[in-house]
């Protein structure tokens, strides 16, 4: 009877009712659209860090990243390639040679990072060579061919067929360099990466480097969270073999096994603060309800003083009164948590289907690795929570009008006059 009595109740003031329960369905579709930018634009961030530049495992010589000179390769790559290969759920590895070095062109020159790589296992880590824009991807045909981005292609007026020279120290401490062919041009996600990287075939750098061996393995797996799992069971197998691999001795010789967060351990702190982020958002609008929802139900109890006078002054015990007016807004909650998530589903729905072109801002969000075109996403268990906490507030919020009324006296109450 008291849930009957509440719903209608609640619409005893249609207009009010409405216009409060208009307010919490489009601060929730702000809230949620928010919430899901924000969570499409740190996936995005992520997927292209761990597709372009991270993996989800990266194996190279502790050395190396202490000091990254060219001559601390890998430790016992064979080995550690068998290890690899037993992993569950690996996509694909790729062994890369790297040098710090320059390029140069007749018009200009800059500093890039020259990566040595193998033409078939890179394409099983990397995307990149689905994002060929112009000529082709590396072959074992032609001498000397080279990747670069459309971005240091424009910088140094390059196109298909130019020749550039790449130099840097090699594993004597002297310079060397030789002359590519630009073969192909590429574009990704990530201004930075393109202004940052070339890629020539790893035979033709350790050629020139005069020394064997890789600086770094990247590893890809079917699964985000399988990372740091698959990290832990490649150290333990590396570990059961008879030689320095992952053993840091005094001297630092062993390579060092990690996962993406590791390596970027600002895309861990983004995951960690993502749900911070919401929570403040959400919060700041249920204050702002909180405090619609306390006006609406003290103007909807004060209006109603002498009939809940009356009610007492018949016999209705005052917690019965208290569960009412909590019931009422309870229901005030539901229906506008109810009608605002229906409602941001659908508008999310859209924009996934959609996406939300970033205009203007893809050029410096460009720079962390986010898509020009951004699909938001909100997760079932977002929207659970969004619901929970809600209701729970509109709840807390009826505390104040509720004790207020029940503080009066029934005859007191019978006689007030509104």
């Amino acid at each position: 009877m008291l849930f009957k009595l509440a719903w209608r109740n609640l619409w005893r003031n249609k207009l009010r009712t409405g216009i409060m329960l208009g307010a919490m369905v489009f601060g929730l579709m702000g809230v949620v659209a928010m919430m899901g930018f924000l969570s499409g634009m740190y996936g995005s961030m992520i997927h292209n860090a761990i597709a372009w530049q991270t993996s989800h495992i990266q194996i190279q010589n502790q050395r190396y990243l202490d000091d990254p000179d060219i001559k601390h390769t890998v430790v016992d790559l064979a080995e550690v390639e068998k290890a690899i290969a037993t992993l569950p759920g690996l996509k694909g590895w790729s062994a890369r040679f790297v040098a710090d070095g320059m390029v140069a062109s007749a018009r200009s020159n800059r500093g890039v990072r020259i990566n040595g790589i193998d033409i078939e296992a890179e394409s099983t880590v990397t995307p990149l060579a689905e994002n060929i824009t112009q000529g082709e991807w590396l072959s074992e045909e032609g001498r000397n061919p080279v990747l670069v981005s459309e971005k240091t292609a424009s910088r140094l007026k390059l196109r298909i067929g130019s020749k550039v020279v790449l130099t840097f120290t090699d594993a004597d401490g002297e310079v060397s360099g030789a002359a590519f062919r630009v073969r192909g041009l590429f574009k990704t996600p990530s201004t930075s990466f393109d202004d940052g990287n070339v890629f020539v075939r790893r035979a033709d750098l350790t050629a020139l480097a005069g020394i064997e061996g890789a600086h770094e393995v990247a590893i890809l797996l079917d699964s985000d969270d399988a990372a740091m799992v698959q990290a832990k069971r490649l150290k333990e197998a590396l570990l059961t073999t008879n030689n320095p691999i992952n053993k840091n001795t005094n001297n630092d010789i062993g390579n060092r096994i990690r996962d993406w967060q590791q390596v970027q351990p600002m895309l861990a702190s983004i995951i960690n603060q993502q749900g911070l982020s919401n929570a403040i958002m959400l919060g700041i609008f249920v204050v702002a309800m909180g405090f619609g929802i306390v006006n609406i139900m003290l103007m909807s109890v004060f209006e109603r003083t002498r009939e809940f006078g009356v009610l007492m002054a018949v016999g209705m015990q005052k917690h019965r009164v208290f569960v009412l007016i909590m019931l009422e807004t309870a229901w005030l909650g539901i229906a506008g948590a109810g009608l605002g998530l229906l409602a941001s589903i659908l508008l999310i729905s859209v924009l996934q289907y959609t996406g939300i072109p970033l205009g203007a801002m893809a050029e410096g969000l460009g720079a962390f690795g986010v898509d020009t075109l951004l699909y938001p996403y909100v997760t079932f268990a977002e929207y659970q929570m969004i619901f929970f906490t809600v209701v729970a507030a509109s709840l807390l919020a009826a505390l104040y009008p509720a004790r207020q009324i029940l503080k009066r006296r029934p005859v007191d109450a019978m006689s007030e006059k509104h």
